[in-house]
């Protein structure tokens, strides 16, 4: 518990460092991800997610847009927070992965029981999203990461 909630933080890492390099690499990703979420909400949403426009009077798209952009707004959010860490308080990086886990859990086993799970229903959609199809492969990297993340260095 200690490797997650430390008494006193500083800025070392004491994990493997594959979980260190491992947590800048998805990160990074990550970050495009939620850049893209928040500067090109229209073509994240249509291009990249798959989702179909949808009409009406008024039209909601432009309120799609604006709650998909504000998604984009809190994922950046979090990554600044992710990057602080990884720059000043590196002692938490298994903490932050923690946070990403209850993330990526959420997407893929809450959501589809909730009825929110509507990167894959045909209505919405005309393709699969990369988040709801990487969703099990990053949950499981998460995971692996996290654990060398706890394991103590050969170093240390």
């Amino acid at each position: 518990m200690n490797k997650i909630l430390p008494k006193e933080i500083n800025n070392s890492f004491s994990g493997h460092p594959a979980s260190y390099w491992g947590f800048i690499l998805l990160l990074a990703l990550m970050t495009w991800r939620s850049m893209i979420h928040l500067i090109f909400p229209e073509y994240g949403f249509h291009q990249i997610a798959n989702f179909i426009s949808i009409t009406g009077e008024p039209d909601p798209m432009p309120m799609i847009y604006l709650l998909f952009s504000l998604w984009g707004l809190a994922q950046i959010i979090f990554c600044c927070l992710c990057w602080i860490v990884v720059f000043k308080y590196k002692e938490l990086i298994s903490l932050m992965y923690i946070l990403f886990i209850i993330e990526w859990a959420t997407r893929y086993f809450l959501y589809p029981l909730i009825g929110l799970g509507l990167a894959k229903n045909e209505l919405y959609s005309d393709g699969v999203t990369p988040g709801s199809a990487g969703a099990p492969i990053i949950l499981i990297l998460l995971i692996v990461l996290t654990m060398l993340s706890l394991k103590e260095s050969k170093k240390n």
